[in-house]
């Protein structure tokens, strides 16, 4: 176990929490009012039973800081509701549950390389890459004379996620999407 300041806890990490039990942190925001004691907010998931909590620290509040082993791993296929992969250098296989990758598992494809957490041996969190490149399949036409202001338009990816993308966007065009909340970032370089 590490000591680590409220502030320094990230998205990823798994902390000790004061009930003695293991959480893995799904959210952390730190709030710095203009006159009154700095917070941060972590949402997080108890690993036992996956029971979600929130809890509110002074930023200067020590935690345990859990030992956690990172693997990179390949995405092989879904079973059911789970999700098998792969470590490339000893082919190990291991599960994840459809519940730990939450609203990312869409965003999954074949061989993609996933930052898995262990702690003694078990999935505990699963980190995708930051962004993935996918097709839309529909989207409305471009409308003449509009301009590239902020206005966006619904579009159905290949994955059967609905995201929002400029006008000028149109159906079969290949585009890179963040894994983190589905939003566009820009159009496929491929």
């Amino acid at each position: 176990m590490v000591k680590v300041i409220a502030s320094g806890v990230r998205k990823g990490n798994v902390i000790e929490h004061e009930d003695g039990k293991l959480y893995v942190v799904l959210k952390a925001e730190s709030m710095h009012p203009g006159k009154g004691t700095p917070t941060t907010t972590i949402d997080m998931r108890r690993i036992s039973d996956g029971v979600k909590t929130v809890v509110r620290y002074k930023t200067t509040d020590p935690l345990e800081r859990a030992f956690v082993e990172t693997i990179t791993h390949s995405y092989l296929y879904q079973d059911g509701d789970n999700y098998i992969f792969m470590n490339p250098e000893n082919y190990e296989q291991i599960q994840v549950s459809g519940d730990m990758l939450g609203e990312s598992a869409p965003f999954l494809q074949e061989g993609m390389e996933c930052q898995i957490a262990l702690f003694n041996g078990q999935p505990i969190s699963i980190e995708l890459p930051q962004r993935v490149t996918l097709e839309i399949v529909e989207t409305e036409p471009a409308i003449k004379n509009q301009t590239a202001s902020s206005s966006f338009k619904p579009a159905l990816l290949s994955n059967g996620v609905r995201t929002m993308v400029p006008p000028h966007i149109t159906s079969g065009t290949r585009i890179v999407v963040a894994t983190e909340d589905g939003s566009y970032v820009e159009r496929a370089k491929d």
